[in-house]
């Protein structure tokens, strides 16, 4: 009994080192993690090291793979951004309840006819793989950054497509196990099981949300811990009430919980991401370790032409055919149909399936099991390695988005607001200050006078369909929540802040996220002051070559000195605020404030005015002195 405990105790250990390991290289690497949990999954596992043995689990298996992906899909529907499901609302209604009879119907026939499996276990298959993975979607996205209606998209159809995919892949095997093959009978439990776990999660998650608004008095790592006990409450409850309903209530739960607002969702979200990655973990390297190659080989070719006409065929024919009369454009499209990995649900329903068909003395079970895992491989390692290629070359990455909200009237960031205006890019400021709001005005600029930390407001300046939220107010601590609960509410592709000067603030900033905007400790007051003094000039340069270094170092010690601040950056066409980290490249356009300390008198006799304000090359930048006396 002992050394029972001990093989299960270090086999939980190894996995959990083999499988943090993984999601390290592969954020290291920037590459899907399930590439590298799948190869450790197989080196510890049966077919490698042998140190992972999961049948030593027993029903035990089972129930980790249960909650962890009840735990998986309650934070891929907490996740899910319900103002841009609105765009693509109809696509993903038909993905989910069509494109799944396409995707079924499709894979099954491949299987059968280039894969020579029996129609039952082809279909089997099929129902297998009619899900796309949300732990493999999220993070393949991140890397990506595609534009927000593609996005949304895939992010719902990954999320939503589970329940509905698991739920009929149960169907279809009690079809195989009994031989009802009933499609009235089939059709009715899958909706059945969806109503019920659907109706519980509306209802479990809204009186959640509910109290999680009300109970003040607890911290919040215990109003996450209840979150976390409810979720598994709610799924059981469900399980009781008809089997494999479960699922659906899930993501009905996190989509309420969502929906309903609570406050610190930030906390949360990040709280639930940090167990999901440890389930991911867990999930793949157990059910990898117990995956033959053997049996993967022994599919032979025909399965490889399986999973490409799976990829290649029947994803474009379901794309195209469910997002016909939405507003996406042909390289959308594309992009939506190449990008389709299968990922933890196919993986741990096939390797459940697996074990029952055994049980029942059916043959194909491992063959099921060994083909869902090919397709795994395959739809990760290619379209997630090429996934970033695909976008850059169909241009819908989200770094082409335009226009900004910047949050915070003053001379600077009016003066910034109005650079982008001039290149006919969409402006919206935000305040709290009558006076800076019809200061704004005057100017031409479009302004909400309200607080920045409602979502409605940001919704309501456009946030979700513009490329940067530029958050620079007096309070630096103040510019970076509001920059957090930007991120988190609308995820824009740029997001900037002025941050606090306090060392100590500075460090609780998410650098990978939150960008600090211009250049580190920002006098902010003093150059407003400037501004409104009339003691500033306008100017713009461009990095050449050669002498590109001379330049920056030039540049780097006006800085030093306080007399220049660069406020935009346009490469390639594209003009963005200029982060404090970035890496400035030869051909480079830096628009700057140069401070002018002419007197006073000078500036008023000569007409000067901040509205004036014109991009000019300024001596005292363009000539380079060391660069000058290294040419003599």
């Amino acid at each position: 009994m002992e050394t029972s405990s001990f093989h299960i105790t270090l086999l939980m250990v190894i996995t959990v080192i083999a499988g943090i390991t993984a999601q390290v290289l592969a954020d290291y690497l920037k590459v899907p993690a399930i590439v590298f949990l799948l190869f450790f999954g197989i080196l510890v596992g049966n077919d490698g090291l042998g140190v992972v043995q999961p049948n030593l689990l027993g029903s035990g298996l089972e129930v980790i793979v249960s909650l962890s992906v009840a735990l998986i899909l309650f934070e891929g529907g907490l996740s899910l951004d319900l103002r841009a499901l609105g765009q693509v609302s109809g696509s993903i209604r038909n993905l989910v309840t069509f494109g799944t009879l396409i995707t079924l119907m499709g894979a099954g026939m491949a299987a059968h006819w280039l894969g020579e499996f029996p129609w039952q276990i082809a279909f089997l298959y099929a129902s297998l793989v009619v899900v796309t993975g949300p732990t493999v979607i999220g993070p393949l996205l991140k890397q990506v950054s595609v534009d927000r209606q593609v996005s949304a998209l895939l992010e719902g159809e990954g999320v939503l497509i589970d329940p509905v995919g698991a739920i009929l892949a149960v169907l279809v095997l009690n079809v195989v196990l009994n031989g009802n093959t009933d499609p009235l009978a089939i059709m009715g439990q899958l909706l059945l099981r969806l109503s019920i776990g659907a109706g519980i999660g509306v209802i479990g998650g809204g009186i959640l949300g509910w109290f999680l608004k009300a109970a003040q008095f607890m911290s919040e790592e215990l109003k996450n811990l209840v979150v976390l006990a409810a979720l598994w409450g709610l799924f059981d409850i469900a399980e009781l009430l008809m089997s494999e309903s479960g699922l659906m209530t899930t993501v009905v739960t996190g989509m309420m919980v969502r929906y309903v607002g609570i406050p610190d969702m930030r906390q949360l979200l990040r709280f639930k991401g940090q167990l999901t990655m440890l389930a991911v973990s867990v999930l793949f390297i157990l059910l990898a370790a117990d995956l033959s190659l053997d049996s993967i080989v022994a599919l032979g070719w025909g399965s490889i032409f399986t999973v490409l006409a799976l990829m290649w065929v029947v994803r474009p024919i379901n794309i195209w055919l469910c997002t016909l009369n939405s507003n996406l454009n042909w390289r959308q499209k594309l992009f939506a149909s190449w990008v389709s990995p299968r990922g933890i649900v196919s993986a741990s329903v096939a390797s459940l399936f697996a074990i029952l068909l055994t049980q029942r003395g059916i043959n194909g079970g491992d063959s099921i099991k060994a083909l869902v895992f090919l397709t795994i491989i395959m739809t990760v390692v290619i379209q997630g390695l090429t996934a970033r290629w695909m976008a850059k070359t169909l241009g819908i990455t989200s770094s082409s988005v335009t226009g900004a909200v910047i949050v915070g009237s003053n001379p600077l960031s009016r003066l910034i607001g109005k650079l982008f205006q001039e290149r006919d890019e969409l402006v919206v400021m935000i305040d709290t200050d009558p006076e800076a709001c019809e200061q704004a005005r005057q100017q031409g600029l479009t302004v909400y006078q309200s607080s920045a930390l409602d979502p409605n407001v940001l919704e309501e300046a456009g946030l979700e369909s513009i490329g940067t939220f530029l958050a620079m107010t007096s309070n630096g601590e103040v510019n970076v929540v509001l920059a957090e609960r930007a991120d988190t509410e609308f995820k824009p592709p740029r997001v900037l802040a002025l941050f606090p000067r306090e060392p100590q603030t500075k460090a609780t900033v998410n650098r990978e996220k939150i960008q600090q905007a211009f250049i580190p400790d920002l006098p902010l007051k003093q150059w407003n002051t400037y501004l409104e003094d009339r003691e500033v000039k306008l100017g713009e340069t461009v990095l050449r070559q050669p002498g590109l270094e001379f330049q920056r170092a030039h540049l780097q010690a006006l800085i030093r000195s306080g007399e220049l601040i660069p406020l935009l950056i346009e490469r390639d066409g594209n003009l963005q605020v200029l982060p404090a980290s970035e890496s400035w490249q030869v051909g480079d356009q830096i628009i700057y404030l140069l401070h002018d300390p002419k007197p006073k008198l000078l500036k008023r006799l000569s007409g000067s005015q901040q509205s004036n304000l014109t991009l000019e090359k300024h001596p005292v930048v363009e000539e380079v002195p060391l660069e000058a006396s290294l040419s003599r």
